[in-house]
């Protein structure tokens, strides 16, 4: 900041020591909250990029009666590779579709970690962030108990970035796999549900009813208007709503990433470890973690 020239920022730099929780950035965002001195609190995630006017606009609503908290979509930036691109447009479409739908049939009553903006009162008044210690999503409980104290949450206007650091295979499918898992655990009434929101498996099962039942025709038209129903939807989405360029140029490719989506999905119901920032964990019930000792080797 000194270098731009906006040296009447101040800025402090928190060391939160080794974590008394099960989740390490909640710990962090305690200790933080704590040396803050403003009642409205802006939480971000690192690997997002914003623009100059991202204060105003995400902490404008918290002027609203009633509001209590604030986030917004974001719009994925991959750095290379098909998996990073794949990752990225997830996140500007299937993601993006998922929280929009949400919020028109009953409201916001989650958040998005990348971005959450809330006041000090209504943190502490729900029981501030030893309430989130052992959850993974974090966002999504942070989101849920501000509306079960009787706030709104508000989906803003705004849209920032973020950037998907994963640019092979293995790294991609691990980070969305955890995604997924955290989701099952979390809501899984919903997660079940999530299964039918993918069109090219749908599309793929009616080609083979059409090749077993000899009617190739009618199996192809089926396939043919699944695969243009995601392309339709990465163009409304992720260029309507998000305002992913990288939607409109590759959305003969998201059909793709539907596919991915369901073998994410499928494979979410098995295990329930995760491995997270280093450390292995174990997911029960409600979305928490337990971290997982690691046994010394023999003889050590």
């Amino acid at each position: 900041m000194a270098e731009k020239g906006i040296s009447r920022v101040s800025v402090r730099i928190v060391l939160s020591g080794e974590p008394q929780y099960s989740n390490a950035k909640v710990y962090a965002m305690e200790k933080m909250a704590a040396l803050a001195s403003h009642s409205i609190l802006v939480i971000s995630d690192s690997d997002v990029r914003v623009t100059p006017a991202y204060l105003r606009n995400v902490v404008y609503p918290m002027l609203n009666e009633g509001v209590g908290m604030v986030t917004c979509l974001y719009r994925g930036i991959p750095t290379g590779g098909i998996w990073s691109l794949l990752e990225a447009l997830g996140m500007s479409i299937e993601m993006s579709s998922g929280v929009l739908v949400a919020d028109l049939l009953e409201g916001m009553k989650f958040a998005l970690g990348p971005t959450m903006v809330i006041c000090r009162d209504v943190l502490e008044g729900w029981g501030g962030f030893p309430a989130l210690a052992e959850h993974l999503d974090d966002d999504f409980v942070m989101g849920a108990m501000t509306y079960a104290a009787g706030k709104k949450v508000v989906l803003s206007h705004h849209v920032i970035e973020h950037v998907v650091l994963n640019r092979t295979a293995w790294p991609s499918v691990l980070h969305q796999l955890r995604w997924m898992m955290s989701s099952r655990f979390s809501r899984p009434r919903g997660h079940i549900g999530t299964g039918l929101t993918f069109a090219m498996p749908f599309g793929l099962l009616g080609l083979v009813a059409g090749w077993v039942s000899g009617n190739w025709p009618a199996g192809l038209a089926l396939l043919a208007f699944a695969y243009a129903n995601r392309v339709v939807q990465a163009l409304v989405v992720g260029w309507g709503v998000a305002r992913d360029k990288r939607s409109v140029l590759y959305c003969w490719l998201y059909p793709l990433r539907d596919l991915e989506g369901f073998f994410l999905w499928c494979a979410s119901f098995f295990g329930s470890e995760i491995v997270w920032r280093g450390e292995r964990y174990r997911l029960i019930s409600g979305g928490r973690i337990v971290r997982k000792e690691i046994q010394p080797a023999s003889g050590s």
